[in-house]
């Protein structure tokens, strides 16, 4: 472990000391970089200027002694939109100016992501900056930040304890900054709807609340301090620390967000879709390309959705009436009942959650052993799960993931939703956790992070829910063809997942192109999948503050099977799924084309 971390942390710095030698070299010759090297360099800097995301990387922490990342926090100011536009326009004429007859095929294609990933950001900075909502119900900053400091900021001695502590004393700096940001929002009448309001109010209120002892971030703090080798003056001496910078600085900037939420509520945005934002339509068509790095249109993937709701519907009411349910009856409704049935629910005992984690990770074990046959390698870190945590359960989505730490001091993590007992139908169980663990989420992410043949760019530099997301809701249906899910009911729970993931399609577009009210959304993604009401309300709530992100499943598993499809049928005998596995899944994170053309190149090598 010791040995890998060393390892890790010298090829980065020596990295860094190659490219900043190449830099200066190159700009005393009047020069330019390599392109590899130009895009290393800047996913460098980018990374040194954020300790947040030094700290998410996990190898610099144990350095935090040089670096000093550890005891910060990034502080929005009001020359970020500028600064970064400035940037992105240098980026994109340098990439422009490499000349593609010199550049290797791989280097081709790095570029070609580049490009489409700079004009895209480009375009967000310059058109869209304040279309994005930094307080809402799901993933504000008000909840990310606590987060962040409770679950990635590791606290292993002394120091880092103390760096937390440093950490916390800027919050209220961080979220000052984030006020002017909405404010300026204000300022250009771009406000959220209504329910964000009274979500973000009702958090925001929750955590002002907090006795010092109560607060999250104190409690799991002390936690952590009781399990490492301090002296109980140390304890003392942190607790009493932590307390002064809740109450200085955490809720007072929680206070300052609250006063602004609670001011401007009045003034929320009657409609709950992107479309009633200035230039809406075109903001939208944007996060379309962003998120499914496709071309397709809102009314092309509306279809698209309404032709795979009712594809996947035919197989969920074939599977009941064998069963023996009633046919007359449509598939939401039925599903709806099986979700009250006590026969698919757990008891509501004080061990629930921890039986539920324990399931759980049986199937996830399960599941890394049965898929070692479809993959010629699996991932060395290991993933573990864990309940989303109380303070953000009610308004989190039903599961999530979290990738593991370079380094491999902080393993990937399964976070399931454990806060309302109709949210976790047996039935429903395995999807999840080939969604977010394996064959889905964390094999994904980890084989990327382990694959030391990609470049620093294409390893860490881009990446796109149309994939990640994509190849997570194609492992629901690789499990199921693996076997892993024998029992009717587990069929139908991956169905379920996948119509739900189609009916996306529809609801987002719904809300964000057609006009579709919140209530008009909800009442359809119930009908059609009969899930909890709960889970609904939460997340169609997602979409709305969340536009476009919710296609890029469906639109990436279309295509990924599309492409296996493809494969197949020109391949033959000669079509292995390991190496159609590798072809999607060793190039780092990319584009759709991206993907298409990786295949397209394998098909090409196995005819011979």
């Amino acid at each position: 472990m010791t040995k890998n971390i060393f390892k890790t942390l010298g090829i980065l710095i020596i990295t860094f000391l190659i490219l900043s030698a190449s830099y200066i070299v190159n700009l005393f010759l009047m020069k330019p970089l390599s392109m590899d090297h130009y895009l290393a360099k800047e996913l460098v800097v980018e990374l040194i200027d954020s300790p947040e995301a030094m700290t998410y990387v996990g190898i610099f922490d144990r350095f935090s002694w040089l670096t000093k990342h550890s005891s910060k926090l990034s502080i929005p100011t009001e020359n970020d939109r500028n600064e970064d536009i400035s940037e992105l326009e240098d980026r994109l004429k340098i990439l422009q100016s490499y000349d593609i007859n010199k550049l290797s095929d791989i280097q081709k294609t790095t570029r070609e992501i580049a490009i489409f990933d700079t004009k895209n950001n480009l375009k967000n900075k310059k058109e869209f900056y304040y279309h994005d909502f930094p307080l809402n119900q799901i993933g504000g900053i008000h909840l990310s930040t606590i987060e962040f400091l409770n679950s990635m900021h590791p606290i292993r001695n002394l120091s880092e304890a103390n760096a937390l502590v440093d950490r916390a004393f800027q919050i209220k700096a961080v979220f000052e900054g984030t006020r002017k940001s909405l404010e300026r929002q204000a300022e250009i009448g771009i406000y959220p709807p209504g329910f964000v309001y009274d979500h973000v109010v009702e958090q925001l209120t929750s955590f002002i609340e907090y006795t010092d002892e109560e607060h999250p971030l104190f409690t799991q703090f002390v936690r952590k301090i009781q399990e490492i080798n301090l002296t109980n003056e140390d304890r003392s001496m942190l607790k009493e620390n932590l307390k002064n910078a809740i109450r200085t600085s955490v809720t007072p900037g929680f206070q300052l967000l609250l006063d602004f939420m609670t001011e401007k509520r009045i003034l929320a945005n009657k409609n709950d879709g992107v479309w009633s934002l200035p230039k809406g339509d075109d903001y939208y068509e944007l996060r379309i390309r962003e998120y499914t790095t496709t071309d397709y249109t809102p009314e092309q993937i509306h279809q698209m959705g309404l032709d795979e709701v009712n594809r996947i519907s035919k197989r969920m009411s074939k599977i009941l009436t064998d069963l023996g349910y009633d046919a007359n009856k449509n598939v939401g409704e039925i599903m709806n009942a099986l979700n009250e049935n006590p026969k698919f629910l757990y008891a509501d005992t004080p061990d629930r959650k921890e039986i539920v984690i324990s399931d759980y990770t049986e199937m996830v074990n399960e599941a890394i052993e049965v898929m070692t046959d479809y993959f010629y390698s699996m991932p060395k870190s290991p993933v573990i799960v864990k309940a989303v945590p109380e303070y953000s359960e009610k308004t989190a989505a039903g599961g999530y993931y979290q990738a593991p730490a370079l380094d491999g001091s902080r393993p990937g993590v399964f976070y399931a939703n454990l806060y309302d007992i109709k949210q976790t139908p047996t039935y429903s169980m395995r999807t999840l956790t080939y969604h977010e663990a394996t064959p889905g989420h964390h094999h994904q992410i980890a084989h990327s992070l382990e694959n030391e043949d990609l470049t620093l760019y294409r390893r860490f530099g881009y990446g796109t829910s149309a994939f990640s997301e994509g190849w997570a809701l194609y492992a629901e249906r690789l499990a199921l063809e693996a076997g892993l899910a024998e029992n009717p009911y587990d069929e139908l729970g991956i169905l379920q997942s996948e119509i739900f993931r189609a009916v996306r399609l529809v609801v987002d577009t719904g809300l964000h192109y057609k006009k579709w009210t919140r209530e008009e959304a909800m009442e359809y993604m119930k009908a059609i999948t009969g899930m909890s009401d709960t889970e609904v309300r939460v997340e169609i709530e997602r979409y709305i503050v969340w536009p476009g992100q919710a296609l890029s499943y469906k639109v990436g598993m279309i295509k990924i099977l599309e492409l296996r499809e493809k494969a197949k049928t020109l391949l033959g005998d000669k079509f292995n799924i390991k190496d159609f596995h590798s072809a999607v899944l060793d190039h780092g994170n990319p584009p759709l084309f991206v993907v298409e053309k990786m295949v397209n190149k394998m098909i090409e090598e196995a005819k011979f």
